[in-house]
């Protein structure tokens, strides 16, 4: 792994992988890579909090083991789990053959052979290239008992199979939090990671973004686009568009070769950019005129 010995040099790296992010949020990763200690990232949906881990992986050469959390996931979903119908298979042919006894039996079944690794466990194994980085992503997705695991299990590095006993990381793995905050996370949780809010970009930083991420779009219509969007986050919407939005409209705008915006090129593109059918039926008429005219005044100088 390349030492990160500066912000600057993490800034470096995040840019070097297209992620381009404000001198903040690297300070808080540098923070975390320095200290050890879990990073914390809270913001709307499509700010890039789990792009950002995509960017460390690549950035760091580490291995990215992401748990995608959801309603009632519990901790042996996410550490392990044994394979059932293959030790089944075992059980039947040890008994037609007549092979071995029934401890050793019952020794090979809960082997590392029948053992299914979830990625909390994944990320517990050692690795040539370091300890891989660990995305526990939307956290807030599930419930008090899981985060009461977490707590245990980013104290300690280590999970206990009662067949096979503890196990225990050589090197604690880099750990990414984040939460679209659709509910609070519990204080005990947060205290153990280090904190950072992501939020939206300002029209500058999304066009360095943008620039980073769909290079061959034209200076122009980025601008238009950006400032479209940007204009739209202050439309009393159900869900606003993140920058994940404002590069899929963007890439789906160079594919239909359009040059310029226009309310009629807006209203056919409106699904790229925006996931509700109630937002999406706020824009149509003049709606989306008034706010394109209202974006290219914004880019008027002053």
């Amino acid at each position: 792994m390349t030492e990160m010995t500066s912000i600057d040099a993490v800034q470096k790296m995040l840019d070097a992988q297209g992620y381009v992010c404000g001198r903040a949020l690297a300070t808080v990763v540098f923070l975390s890579l320095k200290l050890g200690r879990p990073l914390f990232l809270e913001g709307e949906a499509g700010v890039g909090k789990t792009e950002i881990a995509k960017a460390m992986a690549a950035g760091l050469n580490r291995r990215l083991i992401r748990l995608q959390c959801y309603e009632g996931l519990d901790a042996a979903s996410a550490v392990y789990e044994w394979n059932f119908p293959a030790q089944m298979v075992a059980i039947r042919t040890a008994e037609a053959t007549g092979g071995a006894d029934s401890a050793a039996l019952t020794k090979s079944l809960f082997s590392d052979e029948f053992l299914i690794e979830r990625p909390l466990l994944q990320a517990l194994r050692p690795d040539e290239n370091g300890a891989p980085i660990l995305l526990i992503d939307e956290l807030d997705r599930t419930d008090a008992p899981f985060e009461a695991f977490l707590l245990e299990a980013l104290s300690d590095f280590q999970v206990t199979i009662p067949e096979m006993g503890t196990i225990k990381a050589p090197e604690p793995p880099i750990v990414i939090l984040t939460s679209n905050r659709t509910r609070e996370v519990h204080d005990a949780l947060k205290r153990r990671c280090l904190y950072h809010w992501v939020d939206y970009p300002d029209f500058d930083r999304e066009m360095e973004i943008l620039a980073a991420r769909a290079p061959e779009a034209a200076e122009a219509l980025s601008r238009e686009v950006v400032a479209f969007v940007q204009q739209l986050r202050t439309e009393d919407l159900f869900k606003k568009p993140g920058v994940a939005e404002t590069i899929d409209w963007a890439k789906c705008l160079l594919a239909l070769d359009v040059l310029t915006l226009s309310p009629q090129v807006i209203a056919d593109t409106l699904g790229a950019v925006l996931k509700y059918q109630d937002d999406i039926a706020k824009l149509q008429g003049s709606e989306a005129k008034r706010i394109l005219d209202q974006a290219r005044a914004s880019l008027e100088p002053a």
